[in-house]
């Protein structure tokens, strides 16, 4: 019995010490900026709490009431099984289906720096130059506003980006009002129907004349919307797409930051939970 108190114990401890060690490198790392990093340090708290309260109650069995050890057995294993069910979503989420030749493709933004872009955004950004080389007809809807602590708009950035990597600027449309994801969503879809309005403007302008009969008019043909993240953030995106109102989305993932990788996955499945909660999606 003190063997398993010994060894119950000596992981929890661990634990706890690998949290607090992966705190400080995701923050030495990040330069200080990544965000719900204090989550991390709950971890570490928690765990020293069950290893001295295991501790406790194995030496002391007559003084704890049965059901509070259940309680907390109960709710640990419940927590786990809600996380590792998410982690599966996020994960099944990044491999998406075909998206070649969409017509719009969101890029949602991320930090954007004093001295530049964040390795995130890069990512993505790069990985929508490769996109358009393969698909040289799609539109992108680059989306992000400027934070009280970004030095310009996160659309403006990444069209700076683009631009300086030989997209054309006509192949661009930005989308500066948003501040979450939610927002990117939803003022893109505005950005999107906004643009369609137009060009349907400009071709109704047009000055081709056909003789009555040579012609026939043809159903709007259904425009096909993607949208770039993140892999451990494209199902998200997804399903607050399809919940405001673009039920078909496509989804392409980057990649992400291998170091943060583990942090972000964490932190998306609170955001995941807490969108879903909402009802944002």
């Amino acid at each position: 019995m003190e063997a398993e108190v010994l060894i119950m114990t000596w992981i929890l401890w661990l634990l706890a010490a690998a949290c607090v060690i992966y705190y400080v490198v995701i923050v030495i790392y990040s330069g200080f900026t990544t965000s719900f990093s204090f989550i991390w340090l709950v971890f570490a708290a928690a765990c020293l709490f069950l290893a001295l309260g295991w501790e406790y109650y194995m030496k002391h069995k007559d003084r704890v009431p049965l059901w509070l050890p259940v309680s907390v057995i109960t709710f640990c294993c419940t927590g786990i099984l809600v996380f590792s069910m998410v982690e599966i979503l996020i994960f099944t989420g990044a491999a998406s289906r075909d998206a070649s030749n969409l017509d719009y493709l969101i890029v949602l933004g991320a930090r954007v720096k004093e001295d530049g872009l964040s390795k995130s955004l890069k990512s993505r950004l790069d990985k929508a130059i490769d996109y358009l080389e393969e698909n040289p007809g799609t539109v992108l809807v680059l989306s992000g506003g400027q934070g009280e602590d970004e030095p310009v708009s996160e659309a403006a950035a990444m069209r700076d980006y683009l631009v300086f990597n030989g997209v054309s600027e006509r192949q661009l449309i930005l989308e500066t009002r948003s501040f979450s994801t939610v927002e990117n969503i939803a003022y893109s879809r505005i950005a999107i129907e906004e643009d369609q309005a137009e060009r349907k403007a400009r071709h109704a302008r047009s000055d081709i004349i056909m003789e009555p009969g040579t012609y026939e008019e043809i159903s709007d043909k259904p425009i096909r919307i993607g949208v770039l993240t993140s892999d451990f953030h494209v199902f998200r995106a997804e399903q607050i797409a399809k919940k405001w109102g673009i039920p078909d989305i496509y989804g392409i993932s980057s990649e992400s930051d291998p170091v943060l990788l583990v942090h972000f996955c964490v932190r998306e499945c609170a955001a995941i939970l807490k969108d879903k909660l909402v009802g944002n999606m």
